[in-house]
Parts: C-alpha cells; sequence; structure tokens
C-alpha cells in the first residue's frame, strides 16, 4: 500500500507528471490519471498537470501515436498541449512524479518528504524504475506505456479514495 505526501492547500491535491518532451509519456499518464479521478469522484479535488524538461514541443499536441493508443482505449487525447517543467512546479503540487531518472535528476532527485519521486516507484507490478520513452519505436511501445500507466494510476487513485479530507489539509 502506498502513501502519498498530504496536501499542502486545505481541500485540494496537485500531482505533476513530468518526461521529457511532454508528448508521450507524461501527456499519457496525464490522460488515463484525469480520467480515473473523474470516474472515481475525485476530479474536483484532484489536479493533474503534466510537462517535460525540455523545450522542443511547448504549445504543440501529444505525439500523434501516443494519441491514437489513447483514442483506441477509450481516452480523450485531444485537449493536451505541451508545457514546460519550471521550478515553480515542485512547490505548486503536492506530488511530482518524473517517468524516468534521467528526468528526476533534472528537476532536482528525490526528496525525503516523497514529493518527489519516480512515477513507477507507485507501480504495483514493478515498482521502481523507468516508464521507457516510445518515441523512437513503434506502436508497441506506446501500448507498453499504457498499460503501466493504467495500472500505477489505479494505485494513485486507490491512495487518493483512502486518504481522508483530514490528512489532505494536514500541513
Amino acid at each position: 500500500m502506498i502513501e502519498l505526501p498530504p496536501a499542502r492547500t486545505p481541500g485540494s491535491y496537485g500531482i505533476a507528471l513530468v518526461c521529457l518532451g511532454n508528448i508521450c509519456r507524461s501527456p499519457m499518464a496525464d490522460v488515463v490519471l484525469s480520467a480515473r479521478l473523474d470516474e472515481a469522484g475525485l476530479s474536483g479535488h484532484v489536479v493533474v498537470d503534466s510537462c517535460g524538461t525540455g523545450d522542443w514541443h511547448i504549445d504543440g499536441p501529444m505525439d500523434e501515436r501516443a494519441a491514437a493508443t489513447l483514442t483506441a482505449a477509450g481516452y480523450d487525447a485531444t485537449r493536451h498541449r505541451a508545457r514546460q517543467f519550471k521550478p515553480t512546479w515542485l512547490d505548486d503540487h503536492d506530488l511530482v512524479l518524473a517517468m524516468d531518472a534521467q528526468n528526476l535528476a533534472d528537476i532536482g532527485g528525490r526528496t525525503d518528504d516523497g514529493r518527489v519521486r519516480l512515477f513507477r516507484d507507485l507501480d504495483p507490478v514493478e515498482p521502481g524504475g523507468d516508464v521507457p520513452d516510445p518515441y523512437y519505436g513503434g506502436d508497441a511501445g506506446f501500448e507498453e506505456v499504457l498499460t503501466m500507466v493504467e495500472r500505477t494510476s489505479a494505485t494513485i487513485v486507490a491512495a487518493l479514495q483512502r486518504e481522508s479530507a483530514s490528512r489532505w489539509s494536514a500541513p
């Protein structure tokens, strides 16, 4: 059972997802996690954002293959626009999850309070490790990422459901 850090703002919880260009892994995780939170009735309390450490794709759409993979699985991938990570995201979000070790290093590494860590640290099947970047591969890589993202998102939502409003409002 995973434990999440407490909310910094009473009544709300912010999660940031970080990859390299914000066109494949982190937007896929954003779409899936947001959909799962909505299904669980938590979307009014939990905000999910995604970004990339690089600036190559700012304001651009999700990678077509990532969007097609999500669409085929029943998700809406049309609203995404790539953004770049800013250091203020570390203070603006309760939980910052990097998709791989290099992304984690680029944003300053893990924190002792558990607010910054790898996305797959919360993976119930294979905890730790990287979400592989499917950008230079074929469709199978996007399917693999979707599988990891779906099961990890389910774990995050379950942890948020276990958390009480009083826990989220703790300083």
